[in-house]
């Protein structure tokens, strides 16, 4: 039999009381029985995007993964059952993850029984989503992104990760570290507050939007080293959808022997990434965008190597065997917790359809666009230089932040805006869950918001 609640899986599999055994009911897991966690929430059936599983299966050893049945194509007729387990708002439309991503519904009721079990007791229910965090959800973001799991450290967003591997990285005096000015602010903001506090100096590196090419990127920032050069910080993905050449550069920091890191916030979650490979010393990402997490969740990675130049604002006998980059003081325990099912939805589904279908769509968006009359694309066609879900467009006469509330408002399409790198650009950022069908109305009310203007 099963010993523990975080065994049990009860974050991924709502069981009816028919389907589990009067023996079972009763039995006691760390002061929760199983009766009392199917009174904590609506019990019903799994989502038609799961398999079923035996009966057999929930009484046997070892946990339950639920599984997806993945799409085997990118149109979205392949796509509807996944599509369903999102609970946007009927009518609307929503093409802004690259800010916040939707959650779907499995993982909204994940964060809702971890609340319920720690409120119904405090004590049991803190440590059961502790036991899932540690033995779950740790262990599952070491396997996508191929690290170890003492690598990994859990932070509410990437701003926070960026600024504790930025904060932390030893300088003096003088160093220098070349960022770019395709930086997120929470890019460039922590190494603002080291050269205030520290004296060292920030330079940025000019990356022209759209990019012209990956070695043009990588020869602006190789033509940027000087002998008091210590490290390169740059993003994964920038804020319009451009994609840096991460590996390229990373190899460009080792052969020059600078400090490589890595904001990945628009980056993960689009497609398969392996940190291991990739060998940056350090990286940080959100888990709310792309992922199909609850908002506020993100993670730190810091390399084995990255341990002796990365160093804790919060403790003074760290080590690097103990490196105590986590942020200490109570967590948000049922958010972190729930990241076991998105990323259970996410690895069941796939990274590299995931990455097919946001290309696919991001595609048609792209080739609808080219067919408006007054309307230039900024986003690369490339797969090299562009992103899968991100595109960006200028479009005559329309001021792009105006239109974000006009959208909104009148046609209850979620957007954003990209006024920055000289754009007055529009950014969409498709997700799995978009339609065809929703950027037909899409590129069919920015047609009537051009005749307007």
């Amino acid at each position: 039999m099963l010993t523990d609640l975080g065994q049990w899986h009860i974050f991924k599999i709502v069981l009816g009381d028919d389907q589990v055994t009067d023996a079972e009911k009763g039995q006691n897991l760390g002061g929760f029985s199983r009766r009392d966690f199917l009174q904590l929430g609506s019990v019903g059936t799994l989502s038609t995007m799961y398999a079923c599983y035996p009966q057999e299966s929930l009484i046997g050893e070892g946990s339950i993964q639920a599984v997806i049945s993945p799409p085997q194509s990118v149109d979205d007729h392949s796509w509807k059952d996944i599509r369903e387990s999102f609970i946007l708002d009927k009518g609307s439309v929503y093409m802004n993850n690259a800010s916040l991503g939707l959650p779907p519904l499995e993982v909204v009721q994940a964060v809702t029984r971890g609340y319920r079990a720690i409120s119904k007791d405090p004590i049991a229910g803190k440590t059961m989503l502790q036991e899932i965090i540690t033995q779950r959800v740790k262990p599952q973001l070491s396997r996508i992104f191929n690290v170890e799991n003492s690598q990994i450290v859990l932070t509410r967003n990437a701003s926070e990760g960026l600024y504790l591997q930025s904060l932390g990285l030893r300088l003096h005096p003088g160093d220098e570290v070349l960022i770019t000015t395709q930086e997120h602010p929470a890019g460039y903001r922590p190494w603002r507050v080291r050269e205030d506090r520290d004296g060292i100096r920030v330079s940025e590196v000019f990356i022209p939007s759209p990019f012209t090419s990956k070695d043009d990127v990588i020869n602006r920032i190789r033509n940027s080293i000087k002998t008091e050069t210590k490290a390169v910080s740059f993003c994964h993905v920038t804020r319009g959808g451009h994609l840096y050449p991460v590996k390229e550069l990373v190899e460009l920091a080792q052969e020059y022997g600078l400090f490589s890191l890595v904001d990945g916030a628009q980056a993960v979650g689009q497609f398969p990434i392996d940190l291991a490979d990739i060998g940056c010393d350090a990286y940080s990402a959100s888990l709310h965008k792309w992922m199909l997490g609850p908002i506020g969740t993100g993670f730190l990675f810091v390399s084995q190597s990255g341990r002796s130049a990365i160093q804790t604002s919060f403790s003074a006998d760290a080590t690097t065997e103990a490196p105590a980059y986590a942020p200490p003081g109570t967590v948000s325990l049922p958010v972190y917790a729930a990241l076991e099912t998105a990323l259970d939805i996410l690895t069941s589904i796939g990274l590299h359809r995931i990455e097919d279908r946001c290309r696919f769509l991001s595609d048609y968006l792209k080739e609808s666009l080219k067919k408006l009359g007054g309307v230039q694309v900024l986003s690369a066609s490339s797969t090299k230089l562009s992103c899968p879900g991100s595109t960006i467009f200028e479009a005559r006469g329309i001021d792009a932040v105006n239109f974000v509330s006009v959208m909104a408002q009148e046609h209850r399409i979620h957007v954003d805006e990209h006024q920055r790198d000289g754009h007055n650009a529009i950014r969409i950022s498709t997700h799995i869950y978009n339609t065809q069908e929703e950027i037909d109305r899409l590129v069919e009310a920015l047609k009537q918001e051009m005749k307007k203007a």
